[in-house]
């Protein structure tokens, strides 16, 4: 079960890891659709949040403090959801459905990244892991 956890891993921050290096190459282009949604400091926010998830990617692929690292993904995906993804407000159907299945998908990564908390947070956690978990 262990090379499957890590497996499961390696999948779950994949997403994050194309978004953290896009966050830092495409910084322009993201921090404008930033500064549309009326975030402070656009560009900073933006790339500051690309290191984010990069840091916490690394530490879940490499087994440092999993669960911290999983735990770490729920609050950026929430703000993500609840910030960028508002389909609420979108008045062009497209828009607003292409703005619901992101926030969606945002959601549900909160889903997964809170179970693979639970998981290595738990007393009998997945191994292969650099440091054990923190919580727990």
């Amino acid at each position: 079960m262990d090379v499957v956890a890590l497996i499961a891993r390696i999948a779950f921050t994949s997403i994050f890891i194309g978004a953290g290096v896009g966050h830092l190459t495409a910084t322009g282009a993201m921090a404008g659709y930033a500064a549309a949604k009326k975030l402070p400091q656009p560009k900073l926010a933006v790339q500051v949040s690309g290191v984010y998830i990069l840091v916490a990617s690394a530490m879940l692929v490499l087994g440092i403090w999993p669960d911290l690292a999983a735990l770490a993904f729920v609050p950026f995906l929430l703000i993500t959801a609840f910030v960028f993804h508002d389909f609420w407000k979108q008045e062009a159907p497209e828009t607003r459905q292409q703005e619901q299945l992101q926030f969606l998908k945002d959601l549900s990564l909160a889903g997964g990244a809170l179970a693979l908390f639970a998981l290595y947070a738990a007393e009998s956690h997945p191994g292969l892991n650099l440091v054990g978990p923190l919580f727990g």
